[in-house]
């Protein structure tokens, strides 16, 4: 699998470069005293970003990012490097990655387990939806750590030998930075929230920062992408999720 093509595989752990309309950005109450974290809520989204790949060689490439979502049940996307040509379509279940590449040929049909084993990152469409929209990873059970420290928590959990640790905000209580790394240290996923835009009076991710360190055949990758929304509705109709190989 070429490179190229990893780096858009992992931008749907997803999900900068301005952005044309007025963002009103939300403001929390900076009330949250006790842990209760927000999270995104919506029975089918739709959202389109501005997306920006830096590969460790120095390749950079743009393009946009078309995503649509029915709630614990799929995640679907389309992505463009520009003049209206479809590169990538991809289609994410509670079961298996699909992704059908129409420029390189390099197509993934694979369950999660078969995805980790290949590239050294646990994934999943839960995993997938709370990273994406600045969620906690998993709820908080008794044996997580969790500090309150100033105006953040800090959590730290443990899941299926990976160690997730996250930064919650007290002034929304969102995700602002976000960490995990598979304890045989093969996959690694950073990611930062800086700021956080008002959508029906929830909170949803302006920018994000990604840094994701895999597995491939001929070595190690490091990828950086950064994402920025330019239209989000939590209130989408029943949407269709199209995908063919």
């Amino acid at each position: 699998m070429n490179k190229f093509f990893s780096g858009w595989i992992v931008v749907c752990l997803l999900a900068m470069v301005g952005c044309s309309r007025k963002v009103v950005l939300f403001e929390g109450d900076g009330k949250m005293d006790e842990f209760a974290p927000l999270e995104a809520k919506y029975d089918y989204l739709s959202a389109k970003a501005k997306i920006v790949i830096e590969e460790e060689s120095g390749k950079t490439t743009r393009g946009t990012l078309s995503l649509r979502a029915k709630k614990d049940s799929v995640l679907w996307f389309t992505m463009s490097p520009g003049m209206g040509m479809e590169a990538i379509r991809g289609l994410f279940t509670q079961d298996k990655i699909q992704i059908r590449d129409r420029m390189g040929k390099d197509d993934v049909n694979m369950t999660y387990l078969e995805f980790e084993r290949l590239y050294g990152l646990k994934l999943s469409l839960d995993l997938f939806q709370n990273v994406i929209w600045a969620n906690i990873p998993y709820s908080v059970t008794y044996e997580d750590r969790l500090v309150r420290i100033g105006r953040k928590f800090e959590l730290t959990q443990v899941r299926d030998n990976v160690r997730y640790f996250t930064k919650v905000e007290t002034s929304h209580g969102k995700v602002s930075e976000f960490s995990s790394n598979s304890l045989d240290d093969r996959g690694t996923v950073l990611a930062s929230f800086p700021k956080f835009q008002d959508i029906n009076s929830q909170p949803f991710p302006v920018e994000v920062l990604f840094k994701i360190a895999f597995q491939l055949p001929e070595g190690s990758q490091n990828t950086r992408i950064h994402v920025n929304w330019t239209s989000i509705d939590p209130n989408s109709g029943n949407l269709s999720f199209p995908f063919r190989f």
